[in-house]
């Protein structure tokens, strides 16, 4: 029998395969999670890129710089159609009880500035 932290465990680790199994896009979304609350973050190839290239090389950034500016996502609707655009640029400061996961959602991602 699978407990929680099982259950919770392998659908990380299955997103982050499918993660790894699809092309690179535009834009890349993950979710930093701390006690307080979820914040969806967006990142560009070449962000990506400087940081690590994964959800463990972002989470390094922010502790070891202290903090991160990055583009806060959201779900939007334009014409009838839902979509994730960028919110507003934040700030995110390293915490101990900081996770950074890949974030996988069914709508269009627009790209940030």
């Amino acid at each position: 029998m699978m407990t929680v932290v099982d259950r919770v465990t392998f659908a990380v680790l299955t997103v982050a395969c499918f993660a790894l199994a699809r092309p690179a896009s535009a834009e890349t979304l993950f979710k930093i999670v701390t006690v307080k609350d979820d914040i969806v973050i967006g990142l560009n190839d070449a962000e990506l890129s400087e940081l690590g290239g994964d959800a463990g090389g972002i989470a390094k950034a922010i502790a070891a710089k202290g903090s991160l500016s990055l583009w806060q996502y959201a779900v939007t609707q334009k014409d009838g159609e839902r979509m994730v655009a960028p919110l507003q640029k934040i700030g995110v400061l390293a915490n101990a009880s900081l996770r950074v996961e890949p974030y996988k959602q069914p709508f269009k991602v627009l790209p940030h500035q």
